[in-house]
This record gives C-alpha cells, structure tokens and sequence, in this order.
C-alpha cells in the first residue's frame, strides 16, 4: 500500500521519463507547472503540493526527489489519510519497545528511513494537531523522540507535503498549525487540473490506449472518433488524469475494435433501470429550467456547458449560496468547485 512502500532509488530502480504515466504534456498550464517544479527540486527546502485528487501529488514529488540534490537518498511517502491519528505519530516518528501494548521491540518511524533523502507527506491537512507540533520541531531543530522514548533522534529529512484541502482555511479555524504552515510552504506548487490542460486531454487518452492495447495483446493502435475527441475534450474531469486513464482503458477493453467511437463516463448506470432516482447527493434539473432534450439541439460542448451551469446554480440555491455545501451536494471538492465556479461565474450570478 502507498502508506507503508519506501520509495528509495536504492531499493528499487530509478522511473524511466516514460513510467510516470500521467507525467505527460504539452500544454502552457503543465509545462509552467513542471518548469517550477524544476526551478524549486534542488533548494533544499519543504515544497508544498496543492492539487485534487488525480493531479499527480505523489509524481510531482517524486520529480522534485529526483531533480534534488537528495536523489540518491531515500524516498519515502505516508498517505496521512490511511492511517487513523493514533497510528500517525507512531508511524512517523516510530516507537521504543513497551510504549504501549504489541510493542515488543523499538522500530523506526518514517523520518529515520527517510534520513538522508525526502519524506513525503500526502494529505497533510489529516494530521493531527498534536502530531503536528512534533513535525514542526523536526523542521526547525531536525530532532524528534520515539513514541514512548525521551532519547533524542537527529535526521536530516527534506519534507515535501501534499493536499487537496484548504489549509490556509484550516489555520483560520484552528484545525493546521499556522507556525508549520509558514514553514512547510517555502515553496507552493498548485498541479493543473485536467479541465485546465485541454492540450493534453488527447495525448493522455492516446498514450494510455496504446498500453491498454498492448496489455491486451492488441496489435493495432487504438483511435478515437472525432465524436469521441469532442466527449473528451468537453467533460469536466472531476478525477482528473486518473479519471481519465482508468476511462479510457475501459473504452479500449470493451471495444471489438481498433475505432474508439464510444466513451462511458458513468459505468454505473444499470442499462434496465435507466428511470431509476439519481443517487445521495447528485441533483436533478429543477423545474422551469430547460429540459434536458433541450441541450441535444445545440453543439455538444455548448450542450455540456449550459447543463454545468445549471448544476452549479442549483446546488448554490440549494445550499443558500454557501459554496463548500454545494461542492458536497455535487460530489466535488471544494478546489474542483471552484474551479468551475470562477469558470463560469458570469453565467451563474
């Protein structure tokens, strides 16, 4: 699982330019983006990563590892949200024998494998506040002491940390420490989401057809109709890169053929129960809005653009104009929310 691999060059090989899968593009939002990631990798201070849930957090880490002085030291990652705030301290900072009960002998923490080299924190905004307070002294002091221990432990740990959250919001409500805020966010990267990088949306979805194709056994190249381009290319990609690939190997799997003319953005939806209630926390188009037949009359980027709109302003009446309940209401993230927001904000208000 993410939250228990290191990551170190010296226990496995160095990724090709070609492994990172979702790494790829060409457009002016992905290329500034990897040219600051560039720019920061070999300073060695804490980067923070902003991005939602498909960007590529843990790639753009590991680019920043491996551009980095540090690059022939350890990586090593913890997914925050996969621990419950119990195991989280105990997993970063390790225990001595007997500090509390299946302790049977001392094990290291994730700063001591990382010595050296580069921790990465994704979904930092989940640590607890008290776990917290003992990564900031190892930032400032770079000494730490075991769970159950009074000994004092050096490393030296560049930290790189990622999130989808708001966490200058969570610093306001008291919930993330301002003080390791300022000092984690030396440098902060926000990744483009995909609805940002239009450029690559069909040079991503090509690159993963051909390797769907190969896993397969296919000898022939995939190709998407322009119908299908025009599908890509208009949706909004709330899961972003990872969204995409696992769609368009499902597009692959299921075609007879070499001629992708049909993409399922919702495999969810029964076939025999086409009439059924949408479910927990979708919305339907209120009353006196247009009908939906109404979009099949215009140009399908057009037709996606009205019905996103009228989502968006009918979640906000819903939820009386407060915004981070509407995004609930939708199934987005607060970032994806408004993204579409600020996208679209003449058309809502």
């Amino acid at each position: 699982m993410k939250d228990t691999r290191s990551l170190s060059p010296g226990r496995r090989q160095l990724p090709s330019l070609v492994e990172p899968l979702e790494a790829l593009g060409q457009s002016e939002a992905f290329l500034e983006f990897e040219e600051r990631v560039s720019r920061v990798a070999p300073v060695d201070r804490p980067v923070l990563l902003v991005g939602e849930r498909g960007t590529g957090k843990e790639l753009a880490a590991r680019r920043l590892h491996f551009l980095s002085t540090r690059w022939k030291g350890p990586l090593v990652a913890l997914n925050c949200s996969a621990l419950t705030p119990s195991l989280i301290e105990s997993e970063l900072f390790g225990y001595e024998r007997g500090a509390f009960t299946g302790a049977e002998k001392r094990r290291a923490g994730r700063f001591e494998a990382a010595d050296g080299g580069t921790l990465f924190l994704d979904e930092i905004g989940n640590i607890p506040m008290e776990v917290q307070e003992k990564i900031l002294r190892v930032v400032e002091y770079g000494t730490f002491e075991r769970v159950g221990g009074s000994e004092s432990v050096e490393v030296d740990v560049r930290i790189i940390a990622a999130t989808n959250a708001d966490l200058v919001a969570l610093a306001e409500e008291g919930r993330f420490k301002q003080d390791l805020l300022d000092r984690l966010s030396f440098e902060v990267l926000f990744l483009p989401p995909l609805r940002e990088r239009k450029e690559d949306i069909l040079l991503l979805a090509n690159h993963f057809a051909a390797r769907m194709a190969f896993e397969l056994g296919r000898k022939e190249i995939p190709q998407f109709s322009q119908e299908a381009i025009a599908a890509l290319e208009s949706y909004c990609w709330p899961g972003n890169v990872r969204e995409l690939k696992n769609l368009v190997e499902r597009a692959v799997y299921r075609s007879d053929s070499a001629s992708i003319t049909h993409i399922d953005f919702n495999p969810f939806r029964a076939p025999h129960r086409e009439d059924r209630p949408p479910m927990k926390g979708h919305l339907m188009i209120e009353a006196g809005e247009p009908s939906f037949e109404g979009l099949m009359d215009k140009p399908f980027k057009d037709a996606i653009r009205e019905l996103e709109v009228r989502l968006l302003r009918q979640a906000l009446r819903k939820t009386k104009y407060n915004q981070r309940k509407a995004a609930r209401v939708l199934g987005l993230t607060y970032h994806q929310f408004r993204g579409l927001y600020r996208k679209y904000i003449e058309e809502i208000e």
